[in-house]
């Protein structure tokens, strides 16, 4: 017997938390009854489980990497009919959806799959998994400032974790800087709002890293599978970070 939700993600159906908002608003169905109740546990292999009435089947797990280029939403649909990220993945048949989010101008490494344990793993916020950015700002921060981002700094949903921070590229004019910056956290623009916050806006934002893999030299609008040893990677990192505490605020 599993929890309902665990089962749900487990069948490819979303992620973790999205699959307890479909069972709250009472799509799921557990042999032919509708149940709202979280916790709920059911055997997958002798329950028959619905969503909207149709029965949920082990799907083949997918994980991919895909370098989202900018102007993309990361989304499984856009009202505004705006480019999403699932319409690059030409030849993947089964439905995938992101791992956190890229905003619509950041371009970069997004991960895929219809692994809701794998998902819900690298997102929790316990979990902690570093990401790392290049981020093109304007002008050139002072060490001091770039310091702040490193202690932490003040945002208006808190103050952030402390962040690595350093140097990549430095216009000789000094009109622009590319700095590398890794965050354990995944709010909502961080690193813009964290850039913003020492008054040198961004300009370009590409993640290049989630955990320990790596963009490479995967071209923009690319996708490709993970392999065995990269999701086992993944999986493991989580788990590890899970169990370590996050970095503290000075």
């Amino acid at each position: 017997m599993e929890r309902l939700q665990k089962i749900l993600a487990g069948a490819g159906v979303a992620s973790r938390r999205k699959c307890e908002e479909l069972i709250l608003s009472g799509k799921v169905q557990v042999n032919g009854e509708t149940v709202t109740e979280l916790g709920t546990k059911a055997d997958p292999a002798a329950d028959v489980i619905t969503v909207d009435g149709k029965p949920i089947g082990a799907e083949k797990k997918l994980y991919l990497v895909f370098n989202k280029p900018k102007g993309v939403i990361t989304s499984a649909s856009d009202p505004q009919g705006r480019k999403i990220v699932t319409d690059y993945l030409k030849g993947v048949k089964e439905r995938v959806y992101p791992v956190g989010r890229l905003d619509y101008d950041t371009e970069g490494l997004l991960l895929l799959t219809n692994d809701g344990e794998f998902a819900h793993l690298l997102t929790h916020p316990k979990h902690h998994v570093p990401k790392t950015y290049f981020a093109t700002v304007k002008g050139v921060p002072h060490g001091d400032d770039l310091e702040k981002l490193k202690k932490g700094i003040m945002l208006e949903d808190g103050i952030t974790a402390p962040a690595e921070v350093e140097y990549h590229d430095v216009d000789p004019e000094g009109k622009f800087a590319t700095i590398s910056i890794t965050i354990h956290e995944g709010r909502n623009r961080q690193v813009r709002r964290m850039f913003d916050a020492i008054s040198h806006p961004v300009s370009k934002l590409k993640r290049i890293s989630f955990g320990d893999l790596y963009l490479g030299n995967l071209k923009r609008g690319l996708y490709r599978h993970l392999t065995k040893e990269e999701v086992d990677g993944l999986y493991k990192q989580a788990r590890s970070a899970s169990s370590t505490p996050a970095p503290k605020r000075k």
